[in-house]
């Protein structure tokens, strides 16, 4: 009888376990963009969305969707910009070359005004692909993905994906790899998308499952804390945080297979 109480609390326990990282709450859809091509990302201000393929970025007006800029690589050195994000009034883009290996990485920066490319910050052969890129508390914040298979590097597979922690100068002050079972949600790509929020919450997607995932730096070790898992209806790839929305939670993505980009909002 003690052994069959100890099963039956054990898989209430799982349960919850469970039901702690699936949240009930959905993001409804605000709005929908057509655009011609959505491949890899989007970043946004105030009153533009800006669209990141894998060499061009698109600006468009939020109000009516109008393309008012387009700025694209001639020269064959960007391969694979993953996102972007507005930092201080500039466009931060992370860029690798996957899936070249060995892996190798930069940050480009643009002015979102004009798109005019403004600086470039090369991180060579790093400790993976740049997939996002985010400011906080004065430091910056970059995820390096790794993946299983297609793109791998050095018989390394996707538990290898980190995100770490840069001063100004640009070295390296703390890294921390993602909690397995997270990673295995993965499937074979990486964390492709993500930001930190001002009260330090970390909100991150995979490549292909339509979720969100919320996240927190450790008080102890190495590995993120995964906390909830949110139902978007875009896949992964680079999103971006709308922090001039009164709600909770706003968000952009992209739905690639249908080039469209979407203004969600957190149910409350």
């Amino acid at each position: 009888m003690k052994a069959q109480r100890i099963t039956n609390v054990s898989t209430f326990l799982l349960v919850v376990m469970i039901a702690l990282k699936v949240s009930a709450q959905e993001f409804k859809i605000d709005r929908t963009y057509e655009v011609p091509s959505a491949r890899q990302g989007v970043a946004i201000d105030e009153d533009y969305f800006y669209v990141v393929n894998n060499s061009e970025i698109v600006k468009y007006t939020k109000k009516d969707g109008e393309q008012v800029a387009h700025w694209e690589d001639t020269s064959g050195a960007i391969k694979h910009f993953n996102s972007g994000i507005i930092i201080n009034e500039k466009l931060y883009c992370a860029n690798s070359n996957y899936p070249e290996s060995p892996m190798a990485s930069s940050i480009e920066v643009f002015d979102p005004k004009s798109l005019e490319h403004l600086e470039n910050i090369s991180l060579g052969i790093y400790i993976g692909s740049a997939t996002w890129i985010d400011f906080y508390e004065g430091y910056w914040y970059i995820a390096f993905a790794h993946y299983t298979g297609r793109g791998a590097t050095e018989t390394k597979t996707n538990s290898w994906t980190q995100l770490v922690k840069f001063n100004t100068d640009w070295q390296r002050i703390e890294g921390w790899i993602f909690p397995k079972d997270l990673v295995a949600k993965f499937g074979t790509r990486s964390n492709s998308g993500g930001f930190i929020t001002k009260d330090g919450k970390i909100y991150a997607t995979g490549h292909d499952n339509k979720e969100l995932y919320e996240l927190s730096f450790p008080k102890i070790g190495h590995t993120l804390l995964w906390h909830k898992t949110y139902d978007i209806p875009y896949e992964g790839q680079g999103i971006a945080l709308d922090v001039n929305s009164a709600d909770s939670l706003s968000l952009y993505g992209i739905i690639k297979k249908e080039n469209k980009v979407l203004r969600t909002t957190l149910k409350k």
